[in-house]
This record gives C-alpha cells, structure tokens and sequence, in this order.
C-alpha cells in the first residue's frame, strides 16, 4: 500500500489545490508514483476523463502535474450546483441525481419530500469514496489528497468523507495549509487545530504558509510561538507567487487568465490587440475554456455582466452553464440578449459553447434541467435542442478551420442542427459559432484560424502568434508549482510524513470540537478503516478531561523539540466499492467575478 498525506486548508482558497498539485509534481519530478485525490468536490468546472468518467478539472490538472492519467477513482464525489439549495451528484463519474443540501446530509425539513435515490445521503457515499482512495493507494507509491473547505467545519464533521473523516478512516498525515495574503494565519492555524477532535488532531502534523510577501525573518518567531502553542511545526512558507494560476473550482482566477493578466506579456504580432468579452452568465461552467485565448499575445478577455461592456468587443463568448435556461433569461433581462443579437446582424463574432451554444439556438425543450418546458432562444443559430436525461460525457476529436481539433461534452441537451456551416458538432451563420465543445481552443492551428476568423469579421489587424504552445505553457506553470514546493516547504519531512505516516505524540489542543454525534464509522465494522488499537475503534470526537484546576490560558511556551516524523505507517482500509449511492448537494457558488482585463 502506498503512503499518502492529505492538504487540508484554514478556509476554501487557501491554496489546497495549488500545493496538493506542486507536491505532485514535486514527487513525479522525483520518480514517485504519484496520484492526486480528492473524495468530495464542488465545482462546475469539470473534465472528461479517456473512459468518459466526469472529474473536477482540478483533479484532471493535478493528474496533469503528476504525469498520470486521470480517472474517476481521483475525485468518486462531485457535486454540481444547479440552485442555491440542490446539486446534481456524479458520483464515480456519472450523475446518479439531484439531491437538496439537507437530504445530502442525512436531513430533512419538516414535510419535505426530498428526491433522494438513495436514503443516507452522504453517509452512504463513505465506502465508495474510501475505496476508491484504496486502490489509488495500491497501484502508486504516494497518493495526495486534496481536503475541501476548512477541517474544523464543526457543523459537517459527523458525514465528513473529504477532511478529517477521510484522513482517520485511512490513518492519512494532514498539513494544513494557511492563506497568510489574507491575514490572521496564526489564528487561522491555532483555531482549526483547537476544534478538532483528540483523535483529529493526532493526524495534524503541521502547516504550510501560503502566499507569504516580505522578508521571512520577521515571521519566524510567531511560527515558533505557533509551536509552542501546538507543538506542531511549520513546513514551509511558501512565497506569493504572481501570475501562478491552476483550473479552480469556484472561482474566476482561472489557469492562464491569471498568469497573463498578473505577468509581463509579449506584445502583439500584427498592429491591434482582440478584446474578448466573456458573459458571466449565472451557474457558469467550464469557463477555463477562455484560458487559452488569454494565453495568445494580444487577446484581452474580460468577463462582463452589462451591455455597454460589449460594445469594444471584438468577440463575445457565451460560456457553458448549469442553468441554460436560467441563464437565457438573465441574458434577456440583463438587456445582453438584445446586443447579442445586434451583434449578429452587424456581423460582429460571437461564440456560444455548450450551454452558451443553446442558447443561441431557435428553441430549448427542458424537461430534465430546468423544467421550463419549451422556451424560445435568441435564435441566432438553426438550432434546437431537447434536454435529455442521460448526460452525454465524450472526449471527440475532429477537424474545422482545417485544422484538427481535440476537446470534450459535458451536456444534458441534444441539439439538432437544421442549417448554417458545419462547425465541430455545431455550426456556424455568418460571424456566430456554437458549439457543445469544452477545450476545443486549447488546439493550437485551430485556435489561430479561429482567431484569424475573428480578426477579419472585426476588422482587426491582430495576427496570431505563430509559437503559442498552449499544453507547453500549462506545463511550465505546473513545473512552477513543484519549484515553490521543492525551493520553500520542507521536503525531508513532507516525506517522512508520506512514508510513515503522522508521527506518534502530537500534543492535544484544547478545547477540541464541542459534543455531537457520532461521526461516520472509521472501524472495521464500518468497513472503512481500522487502528492500531484492538480494544479502541476510532472514538467519537470527545472532549477532554476536565482538569483538576482551572487552566492557564494558552499563551506562547519555549520551543519545544520537533515531534518525530519516523512512525509506522497505518496501512490502508479495505472496502468493497458501490456502484451506486445517494446523492448531494450543497452548492458553494462563487458571488466574486473578476473584472480586471486578463
């Protein structure tokens, strides 16, 4: 069984998926086996893996930094907000239904019907998500695990199958990691370790400083007063890093938007640069797909929300999303639909990808998504689409502009095109595209035809630049993850920690987390995991004994002597995976979009 280590984080953003990703790369530069993992993801940014499984793309990416193939055995959970309150659940890679946030925790409301598969909800997904952590474990040497959100979410740790739940069930070390950019860190570090668990904490090895800025001397004594107070050591403080940027879950600090946007850029080719505007459309999905025009010298993209913000474009593009029609009647009351189509007339470009291509059609018949029945689209494109159940999950390959393409589906509609010029799976009516085709830009000839196409209709003298190597720029930002990694964490005890697991000793914090019920099993009898102690299954989370006098308050000690990382590994869990289990859904939508011109 391989060793393994699981990157949680103070708060969601702290910069799990950045570390999770550069200790992968870290390893594999080294000649480890490596695999990420993440058992619960919320994201509308996915990927479609070779045996048409669906992923979070920040698990394909980090497969990606670990020179590994992705499957589905990478992230079994991924929720998909399609509201404020419900998600469609995949689940191994195929969407198994909708669940509500409460029927996902094992709750209901008084009188609600909740349209749950399977009664349980997340409890019943536990087995899975360990198993599929098992055989990633059995087939490479170190698996890194990605947390979610923060491990002290006090509220959620009874059905936790991401943080700690995970960690206890297959005995994981877990580094927490801290977004010092945002202030508090210490306190951030502290308070998670404090409302854990006795048995949690004694999986709290360490921590990572992130996004450190300034000179590293003037922090050294509070990580050694943080020490004092946790008896846990801080393995790196890793320096911010402008223009680092990765395929994220929720938010718009997207891969290379950023890293153009935040670094110096090579002019552009021909005389005039191509300003992009992307709609932020609402549930918006896959919207990485604009990264590989940011990454050309020249193109400006920038996600608008106004018409007046089209009016400069030389392109807009309407991304995919979870809510088509929802996001077609935003268009319309936002007053972009109307500019979308003057734009058509006008012969000014327009791209619709995937959802953004149905909405461009005459008419959507939705029965399975949104319910709405048949509505009207913009109908700038001879297109009808008819929502079916069964998601189509498909990496094709093709050719257009004559150049030959790659990309992936991830739809629920079924279009059928009536007319216009073929394009990809889509067509095309004067100046405006769509197609259901994720990444389909990220095919160097093809984006530069593309992009020729473009200039010409706007009458822009931009020219492509002939050298942009998009999979090349992806891994030179990868390789800068596992230099941060390898330059500014502690390696020696990162692989002390993957090879044998949390060392023996570390000092409890109180108070620890507050009474609850007992969390999900981490016993043999629960058939997710076991411990060293025979007449000791993993406990519920207790709190301490009361002293027999009051307490000091804590405050900072002498430094203490680094806790021994050379400790026998426990070995993995063995469980049996289900083909099916309930569903989820706690959406976690970004309200954040970036303005800024990328």
């Amino acid at each position: 069984m391989g060793g393994g280590l699981l990157v949680a984080g103070t708060t969601s953003d702290a910069g799990k998926s950045v570390v999770t990703a550069g200790i992968c790369r870290w390893l594999a530069r080294r000649g480890v086996r490596v695999a990420p993992f993440k058992g619960q993801n919320m994201s509308l940014n996915s990927f479609v893996t070779r045996e048409g499984a669906e992923i979070g793309r920040a698990q394909a990416m980090q497969a990606q930094a670990a020179r590994v193939e992705p499957t589905a055995l990478m992230n079994p959970v991924l929720l998909k907000p399609g509201s404020d309150r419900s998600s469609q659940v995949v689940l191994l890679g195929k969407p198994v239904g909708e669940l509500s946030a409460r029927g996902f925790f094992g709750e209901r409301a008084p009188g609600a019907q909740d349209p749950s598969p399977v009664p349980g909800g997340r409890q019943r997904l536990f087995e899975p998500v360990v198993a599929c952590l098992e055989e990633l474990r059995r087939t490479h040497d170190a698996v890194i695990c990605e947390g979610a959100g923060s491990p002290a979410e006090i509220n959620l740790r009874r059905t936790d199958i991401v943080n700690m739940g995970i960690a206890r069930a297959a005995h994981l070390p877990v580094v927490v990691v801290g977004d010092i950019d945002r202030g508090g860190v210490f306190a951030q570090f502290f308070g998670t370790t404090a409302l854990l668990a006795p048995e949690d904490q004694e999986l709290v090895a360490g921590y990572l400083v992130n996004k450190f800025r300034g000179d590293v001397t003037l922090l050294e004594p509070g990580l050694e007063m943080l020490r004092g107070l946790t008896g846990r050591r801080t393995l790196g403080v890793l320096p911010y890093a402008s223009g680092l940027g990765i395929d994220e879950e929720d938010g718009l600090r997207v891969s290379l938007r950023g890293a153009v946007r935040e670094a110096p850029v090579a002019p552009p080719v021909g005389d005039d640069v191509l300003r992009v505007a992307v709609c932020a459309v609402p549930l918006m999905s896959n919207f990485t797909d604009v990264d590989a025009l940011a990454a050309e010298p020249g193109v400006l993209v920038r996600f608008v929300d106004r018409p007046a913000e089209l009016a400069d474009a030389d392109l807009v593009v309407v991304p995919g999303t979870r809510g088509t029609v929802r996001a077609l009647a935003w268009l319309r009351e936002r007053g972009l639909a109307d500019a979308l189509v003057r734009r058509a007339a006008e012969g000014r470009p327009v791209l619709g990808v995937c959802g953004g291509f149905q909405v461009l059609g005459e008419r959507i018949e939705d029965e399975v998504e949104s319910r709405a029945g048949t509505v009207a689209g913009l109908g700038l494109l001879p297109v009808r689409v008819r929502f079916a159940r069964e998601k189509t999950l498909a990496r094709p390959v093709g050719e257009a502009l004559g150049e030959r393409v790659e990309g992936y589906e991830i739809h629920h509609g079924v279009a059928e095109v009536g007319g216009g010029t073929a394009f990809l799976d889509g067509c095309r009516v004067g100046s405006v595209w769509g197609t259901h085709w994720h990444g389909s830009l990220e095919s160097d000839g093809f984006r530069r035809a593309f992009l020729r196409e473009v200039a010409e209709a706007a009458g822009r003298r931009f020219v492509p630049a002939p050298d942009t190597c998009f999979g090349a720029l992806r891994e030179e930002q990868l390789d800068r993850l596992g230099d941060l990694i390898e330059e500014h964490a502690d390696t020696d005890a990162l692989l002390r920690l993957i090879e044998h697991g949390p060392p023996a000793g570390l000092p409890f914090v109180p108070p620890g987390a507050p009474a609850s019920p007992t969390p999900l099993p981490t016993d043999g009898a629960g058939r997710a995991g076991r411990t060293d102690r025979a007449d000791e299954a993993v406990p519920a989370p207790r709190q301490a004994a009361a002293p027999s006098a009051p307490p000091a308050p804590p405050g900072p000690r002498a430094p203490q002597a680094a806790p021994s990382a050379e400790h026998p590994r426990e070995r993995g869990v063995q469980a049996d995976p289900v083909a099916r289990a309930a569903t989820d859904g706690a959406p976690r939508q970004s309200t954040t979009r970036e303005r800024g011109t990328s």
